[in-house]
């Protein structure tokens, strides 16, 4: 078991681990009030609906990947992420507000995903690129993994605590709630000791630098594998918001808390398999 958290020994990474889990608990945790509210009280139980909110929050990641990624390459990672941490937590900030003032409306919870989505696709990639400063070159792959674990680990209570919370006390101060945990991670990058990261200088913005990138990507067969995978599982495969939402609310008849609970109970097997 050592091994397996050997990355936890480095100061830098340590704050990291706890800053980008308890944000990636506030994801989890706006996604979950956010597919409900779409499913039962914006909508009457429109599965359709709740699918075309998670398209708009996940197809940003998959078109402007290219663009985050030149991103990550020419901008200080610890700003883009400062700044993209920042934009989330003022989204979940303002649907929270206009949910507890009755504004709400499915349109505004559709431009949210949208943005959401934006935000998330620069700082998914930021986020991993970022690993490389944290830990030396023999501890970078511990690092992500513990990155996956640490990821499903807040999908794993995210969404039982954003059922709870909903329950208890509304979907509007989950939102709230989860806007307060984006501050996680921007205080483990200010804490942070600068003279112990491996910071690699900004490389001047460059049009061909996204056409080399996909020409390596067209000329190793490992690497075309390992896409076309990911993209087929995550199309026809990553659709559990939807069938655990209408399986909850319309086939049983349950409440919000049993949905969190349903949500969380899939992330068991990731938690397993990352550590």
């Amino acid at each position: 078991m050592k091994s397996t958290f050997r990355a936890l020994r480095v100061y830098n990474y340590r704050l990291w681990f706890v800053g980008f889990t308890v944000s990636n608990l506030g994801v989890w945790m706006a996604r979950t009030a956010q597919d409900w509210i779409v499913l039962t009280e914006l909508t009457d139980y429109d599965a359709a609906a709740v699918g075309l909110s998670m398209a708009l929050q996940f197809a940003p990641i998959l078109l402007l990947a290219p663009l985050a990624g030149l991103a990550a390459d020419t901008i200080d990672r610890r700003r883009l992420l400062v700044v993209t941490q920042t934009v989330m937590g003022t989204l979940c900030l303002a649907l929270g507000v206009l949910y507890l003032t009755g504004l709400v409306t499915l349109w505004m919870v559709y431009a949210f995903s949208l943005l959401l989505g934006i935000a998330s696709a620069f700082d998914g990639t930021a986020r991993q690129s970022f690993v490389t400063e944290l830990v030396s070159r023999e501890l970078t792959t511990n690092a992500i993994g513990l990155n996956g674990t640490s990821f499903t680990l807040a999908r794993l209570i995210g969404p039982a605590l954003a059922g709870l919370l909903t329950a208890v006390l509304g979907a509007g101060w989950v939102f709230t709630i989860s806007c307060i945990t984006f501050a996680a991670t921007i205080v483990a990058i200010g804490a942070m000791r600068r003279e112990e990261l491996n910071l690699a200088p900004p490389a001047p913005p460059a049009r061909a630098r996204t056409r080399a990138g996909l020409v390596h990507l067209l000329a190793d067969p490992d690497l075309k594998i390992v896409f076309l995978s990911v993209f087929v599982f995550g199309t026809l495969g990553m659709n559990f918001p939807i069938f655990i939402a209408t399986m909850a609310g319309v086939e049983f008849g349950l409440g919000v808390s049993e949905f969190g609970l349903l949500s969380s109970v899939v992330a068991i097997g990731s938690v397993t398999g990352a550590l």
